[in-house]
């Protein structure tokens, strides 16, 4: 009796094994294809001493000087700025309700909110905020991520979804900050970036050590962002 069991026992055990084989092969296989490996690992590291040396301690003056409140004003400001991303991709993705509510809190953030400075939208009507970008749009109707690019500052993407940002630069409000406020779009091409930086900047300095945090323990920093983008983006893809 004891026999038959260890033999049982060898039996399962030998199937588990090659179920746990089989399953890191296909994932092995499905994020093995990264042909710029080289470059980017240099652009990570580029853009880790970027951040460690730069970014961080930005963000943390910025966050000294302007106070919390201001940080969320302009940080609402700039989300409801973003109105067209969202609505745009809730309609390509045929999210009718999300772009309906969409609609709603940009009507009311931007009347009710001054400008969209404040969030009434959600602190006063419960109205939910739906991020959906371009290239979760081509995730959503079963464009695959295609290889990894690490962007000089932006960061850790894939073909996708620089793809995405393509689509999203034309109907980003920010990119003619040069046309609204100027005759001559090209000669105050400065604009453009500075409007953006400050975005960004005001972001980052709302948790500034959030980059430390996040990659403080990785042993390989380009696998562990690397696939950290990719859970998070297959994630919101999925949503």
């Amino acid at each position: 009796m004891g026999r038959i069991f260890i033999v049982i026992l060898i039996f399962f055990m030998s199937c588990l094994a090659n179920d746990i084989d089989s399953f890191e092969d296909e994932y092995s296989q499905s994020n093995s294809f990264d042909p710029l490996s080289g470059y980017n690992r240099v652009m990570t590291k580029f853009n880790h001493t970027l951040y460690q040396n730069l970014f961080v301690p930005t963000f943390k003056g910025y966050d000294y000087i302007m106070p919390d409140p201001a940080q969320d004003a302009i940080s609402n400001f700039f989300d409801n700025l973003m109105f067209p991303i969202r609505l745009v991709n809730n309609l390509l993705q045929f999210k009718f309700v999300a772009a309906g509510e969409e609609t709603l809190r940009f009507i009311a953030n931007t009347i009710i909110g001054f400008g969209g400075i404040s969030d009434v939208a959600t602190n006063v009507y419960g109205l939910k905020r739906h991020d959906e970008d371009f290239g979760q749009t081509l995730g959503h109707w079963g464009i695959g991520s295609g290889f990894p690019i690490v962007l000089p500052v932006l960061g850790q993407t894939n073909l996708r979804d620089l793809v995405g940002m393509g689509g999203d630069f034309f109907i980003n409000p920010l990119t003619y900050t040069n046309e609204a406020f100027s005759d001559d779009g090209h000669k105050y091409f400065h604009l453009n970036l500075a409007v953006k930086s400050w975005q960004l900047i005001n972001d980052g300095s709302k948790d500034p050590e959030l980059y430390n945090k996040l990659t403080s323990g990785a042993i390989d920093l380009y696998t562990f962002i690397k696939d950290g983008y990719e859970q998070r983006r297959n994630a919101l893809i999925q949503e």
